[in-house]
């Protein structure tokens, strides 16, 4: 299913295409008018039209019908640090799209490697990942913010923080309650700092594993939002039964 994604839909009768998306529509995928056309609007709406006009750069498209994807009952938010190859962060947001986030807020910390993104660019993957997966919902990415300013200002129901502690017995399935807000924190590859962790205790968060192995970022971010995910798909299905 081919979806192109428009976020201004809006209710309108009929609608242009961003420039890139008519460009795709147009030149790779070779749509020509009259042929029907599925957008989502990333608000959790998918809309069925048709191709009235388009040139190279532009296409216009008569909205036929509409449906909205219920809420999800619960809140996932992940924070976590940049990596320092840009492309594994990139791989990560794309695979926990996929998955289902909520919220990304990338986090400046002690010993990051990196300290800053590129918001434009990590935004088109969020809506390509959003696309690839069939979703209507893009993920919410916040700007990047230190440490103890996240840490201070989050306000979510569950609270996590996820770090190297061979002695850690609390894992995050015993732990994460289905429903309601969840913010979990991954840190850089070195970790975070005493300190760090000490404040985000001090703050309310539960110290938590993921598991026996020792996890790259981009592997902890990962399996971090599929926990999450897992055990509100597992509630859903015993309510549904």
């Amino acid at each position: 299913m081919q979806l192109f994604f428009v976020p201004d839909i809006n209710g309108n009768h009929a609608i242009d295409l961003p420039e890139e998306e008519a460009r795709h529509c147009i030149q790779v995928l070779r749509k020509r008018p009259g042929d029907a056309i599925s957008l989502v609007d990333g608000k959790g709406s998918f809309y069925e039209g048709v191709l009235e006009s388009a040139d190279k750069r532009s296409c216009r498209v008569a909205i036929r019908s509409s449906r909205t994807t219920p809420p999800r009952p619960f809140h996932l938010h992940l924070a976590v640090a940049p990596t320092k190859q840009a492309e594994r962060f990139e791989w990560m947001l794309e695979k926990i799209t996929e998955i289902g986030v909520d919220e990304i807020s990338p986090l400046l910390c002690r010993r990051s490697e990196r300290d800053k993104i590129r918001a434009d660019r990590l935004e088109k993957i969020l809506v390509s990942a959003m696309k690839q997966s069939v979703q209507a919902t893009l993920p919410k990415l916040n700007p990047l913010a230190p440490l103890p300013e996240f840490i201070r200002a989050c306000r979510a129901e569950q609270r996590f923080i996820a770090y190297v502690d061979d002695e850690q017995k609390n894992h995050l399935p015993g732990n994460c309650r289905p429903g309601g807000s969840v913010c979990i924190l991954i840190g850089p590859e070195g970790d975070f700092h005493p300190a760090e962790i000490a404040l985000a205790l001090e703050n309310g968060f539960t110290p938590v594993s993921l598991g026996p192995t020792r996890l790259r970022t981009e592997t902890a971010g990962m399996v971090a939002v599929h926990t999450v995910s897992l055990i509100n798909l597992i509630q859903q299905e015993k309510i549904a039964l």
